[in-house]
């Protein structure tokens, strides 16, 4: 291997491991990231990791503070409000194609896709405190999600959409996994069953509400969470919601 291939390398295996922790809420928001510190978390060097930050600077994970180096990027009720309009617009698209072109191999790979992620959500459900088993489930439920959209012929639209689930991920680990707590008042699994038989019967707008209200129903408890956390100030988030006509869950 050259050098260039060795950095290069290098630089995705930082990038990828970075990412990760950021998603999962083990960098956490706002927080400065040294790079003399994190050159020895996470054994590269100092310009490996520079470069590292600024391709998370591109994913709207890492913010630049000129030349007082990096911090995670931090989170706010605008955001959330906006991650979760775009990613229904980009999904419901997304699924309506899906329903529309997809053959017999691509109701397979939901079904498949669909019986992990149910033999998941129960273990998860048995044992809550199991970080193991809250990754899988997080590998498996983005398997589901993107398994449904996976035959829109949209390259574009998927890229975005997957763009999209990255930052929705972050959000929902620092729900489950930071703070260890769980959805109040609703059956995710059974929700994941009627969009599956919505597809399966090739009904792409029912399948579409379906999963806008399926995407919806967690930002008002995030919301609640990250405002007595202190993630954000408190009430910004439902003065922001009253503005917005966001205030309720989906009935």
């Amino acid at each position: 291997m050259n050098d260039e291939t060795k950095g290069g390398t290098l630089i995705a295996k930082a990038y990828n491991e970075l990412k990760a922790d950021i998603i999962r809420g083990r960098l956490t928001p706002h927080e400065k990231l040294k790079v003399e510190h994190l050159k020895r978390d996470y054994g590269v060097s100092g310009g490996t990791l520079r470069e590292a930050l600024t391709m998370l600077m591109a994913d709207r994970l890492v913010e630049s503070e000129g030349q007082r180096g990096f911090r995670v990027k931090a989170i706010s009720p605008d955001e959330l409000i906006d991650l979760n309009r775009i990613r229904v617009l980009l999904e419901k698209e997304a699924i309506r194609q899906a329903v529309e072109h997809g053959d017999e191999e691509w109701e397979a790979a939901v079904v498949t896709s669909f019986h992990l992620l149910t033999k998941t959500t129960r273990a998860f459900a048995a044992n809550p405190s199991d970080v193991s088993l809250l990754e899988q489930w997080e590998e498996r439920h983005r398997a589901f999600h993107l398994a449904l959209v996976s035959a829109s012929p949209s390259g574009w639209l998927q890229y975005f959409l997957h763009m999209a689930y990255q930052q929705y991920e972050r959000y929902r680990h620092l729900f489950l996994e930071v703070a260890q707590l769980t959805y109040k008042d609703r059956n995710p699994q059974a929700e994941h069953t009627d969009i599956v038989d919505a597809v399966l019967a090739r009904d792409g707008d029912l399948a579409a509400r379906l999963t806008e209200e399926h995407i919806s129903r967690s930002i008002d408890e995030w919301a609640e969470y990250f405002e007595k956390s202190g993630m954000v100030a408190p009430g910004t988030f439902s003065a922001w919601a009253k503005a917005a006509g966001k205030g309720r869950k989906p009935s």
